[in-house]
């Protein structure tokens, strides 16, 4: 979620590169950092811990002009917040700086290799492993376009890329590869602009361009050139961004929900951000009150939630559970507290919340707190009543504004914060070593490229089952094991904003009461990846089969099996068993959404329904 924005022009570069990261520093503000070029001086950089007020009291004694630059703020993912690692980052010459928006999924391995040749890194950071690579390459094309594609060609991740080479000042360089950080070009007469986000530059231009996948911009004072990273040319008209602040917040799409959907993979990469050491294999969680001693202490924990934040819940018990072997309960908040529940002073209350605001949840940690015992809360609004009521210690989503009453990246944001928090209590307790926990993270890593494949793969099958199946008047929703509060949560996404009846069931117990539903006109969604009990959901399946059901599974790239049992396959990427959740929900969401567009529902504020609900 860093926030980046770059200048070339008339203007002062510094005065524009600070005022848009200042609308963006909601993105970062670990570290703040500016590269500025100017012919006498050449590239200066000037980088700041902590806020961004702290970048501008630097500027102020240590002044810097130029008519092209960059700058960045930081939300860590790789290092600690330290000025070293703070961005723009240099190559080994100096002539060349990189800032970064993402994560490097195989920065251990490339960084490896540049030791190897005898490169030195003076960071912590994945972007500094860009900026070597692309100098690397530099020495050998002597041009800087054909150096950064060659060492985007070796990058694994979601990426927003620019980059800036003393040589060549006039023009600036970005690139943006998968969905998880956006790239946003901005046209004016006789300058240009790049940022992360459309506020940034918006007082300066309403005529934008947004990078795609796997696209490479050269920015210049009178325009940009796009092409693909193979080299081939792309005509992009720009897009007029209306003056209406709720319309360019939506950007080019039709709804919040929609974009929400496509802001997963920023979202989940978010998550990690600080919290990850995948070359010494731990996890950081800072904002945890709790040491690994009190950790180690917990025997039983309560979960406990409202709506999809409860399904969520039921995915953490199982990650707790098999990751660091301690007893989980699950409680919907609003029953919580009327069971008189005997909690006892080994035990810990972790509670979900989007809002933080949620009446029966903070009602439910109250109860926890009256018993003696601490809770922790995974929760997306800072500063809510639930992270100031959790005196063990919030565990922040950093998802960002979810306006779309039905949740969609709150949802995968928790099941990625609540992996992480099963991680460090298994590290604390020691069932899992840093060996086991470096694969892990490497999974938690990779995640975010892999929701963008999902999104992508989803996109134009979703499309033709709501055609299909939008006048069907129920569905029934199927999982087993981790995989069940997945179809709970595709059921509800579908009630919630298509008004179509429609369960989330465990496929096992499908047998006890709800085949009897199934006919030929009742579209069955069927939750099955290669796990260890896919054959037991491919009895399942056939079991709906036998009665004519429409069978629509979920399942993984690949999986010809499945594809034969099927009506009608939406494939997902494979990942480790516990993180499968994160991807198979995807597509539920998106087929919940294309069903209610196709019916004319109202996406964002559906009927009867409240983004948060703070009365019994």
């Amino acid at each position: 979620m860093c926030g980046i924005v770059g200048y070339i022009g008339p203007r002062e570069a510094a005065e524009v590169v600070v005022g848009g990261l200042q609308r963006l520093e909601y993105r970062g503000y670990d570290s703040a950092g500016i590269a500025i070029f100017e012919p006498a001086a050449g590239l200066q950089l000037r980088r700041s811990v902590g806020k961004l007020s702290n970048l501008v009291a630097r500027l102020s004694r240590e002044p810097v002009t130029g008519h092209v630059g960059m700058g960045h703020t930081r939300w860590a993912t790789h290092g600690n917040v330290t000025e070293e690692n703070a961005h723009p980052h240099r190559d080994t010459s100096g002539q060349i700086v990189v800032i970064q928006n993402g994560i490097v999924e195989n920065y251990l391995e490339l960084k490896a290799r540049l030791l190897e040749l005898g490169y030195q890194f003076h960071s912590q950071t994945d972007t500094e492993v860009i900026a070597q690579l692309v100098g690397h390459y530099y020495r050998e094309e002597g041009a800087l376009e054909p150096a950064l594609r060659r060492a985007l060609a070796e990058l694994r991740g979601g990426n927003a890329v620019v980059a800036l080479c003393a040589a060549e000042p006039d023009r600036i360089l970005a690139a943006r590869l998968g969905n998880a950080g956006g790239v946003v070009l901005g046209l004016a007469q006789g300058e240009s602009f790049v940022a992360s986000d459309v506020p940034a530059i918006l007082d300066y231009t309403r005529d934008l361009i947004f990078l795609e996948d796997r696209e490479l911009a050269v920015i210049t004072r009178e325009g940009v050139t796009i092409s693909t990273l193979a080299g081939t040319p792309v005509e992009r008209r720009p897009v007029a961004v209306p003056w209406d602040p709720v319309a360019a917040a939506r950007g080019d799409y039709k709804h919040f929900m929609q974009k929400e959907i496509h802001e997963q993979p920023r979202a989940l990469m978010d998550v990690l951000r600080g919290r990850i050491d995948q070359e010494a294999g731990r996890v950081h969680l800072d904002d945890l009150r709790l040491d690994d001693e009190a950790l180690r202490r917990v025997r039983r924990i309560y979960v406990t939630a409202c709506g999809t934040a409860w399904h969520a819940g039921l995915v953490a018990k199982y990650m707790i559970e098999r990751l660091a072997r301690v007893q989980v309960e699950v409680d919907y908040a609003s029953e919580f507290r009327y069971r008189e529940p005997v909690l006892g002073d080994d035990a810990l209350l972790v509670a979900i919340t989007q809002s933080g605001e949620t009446v029966d949840t903070l009602a439910a940690m109250e109860e926890a707190r009256a018993q003696g015992v601490p809770s922790v809360a995974i929760v997306n609004a800072i500063g809510s009543q639930a992270a100031r009521l959790a005196d063990g210690g919030a565990l922040y989503l950093h998802a960002g504004p979810e306006i779309g009453v039905a949740s969609t990246k709150a949802f995968t944001s928790m099941l990625a914060a609540a992996y992480l928090f099963a991680l460090r209590l298994g590290q604390a307790r020691r069932t899992l070593g840093p060996a086991q926990i470096r694969a892990h993270l490497q999974a938690l890593v990779e995640l975010p490229g892999k929701a963008a494949e999902a999104i992508e793969r989803a996109l134009p099958v979703c499309a033709e089952l709501a055609e299909r199946y939008h006048r069907a008047s129920d569905a029934l929703f199927l999982g087993r094991q981790v995989s069940y509060p997945v179809a709970l949560e595709g059921a509800l996404k579908l009630k919630e904003i298509s008004y179509i009846h429609a369960e989330g069931y465990p496929a096992g117990e499908m047998k006890h009461g709800p085949i009897a539903l199934i006919d030929e006109d009742m579209p069955v969604v069927c939750i099955a990846p290669r796990d260890g009990i896919f054959p037991k959901m491919l009895s399942n399946i056939e079991q709906v089969r036998a009665r004519h059901g429409q069978v629509i599974a979920v399942g993984n790239v690949g999986d010809t099996e499945l594809a034969a049992k099927a009506s009608h396959l939406i494939d997902v990427p494979d990942t480790l068993p516990l993180l499968q959740p994160v991807l198979s929900v995807i597509p539920l969401q998106i087929l919940a959404y294309d069903v209610a567009l196709r019916r004319g529902c109202d996406v964002d504020q559906p009927r009867n329904l409240a983004k948060s609900v703070t009365v019994e």
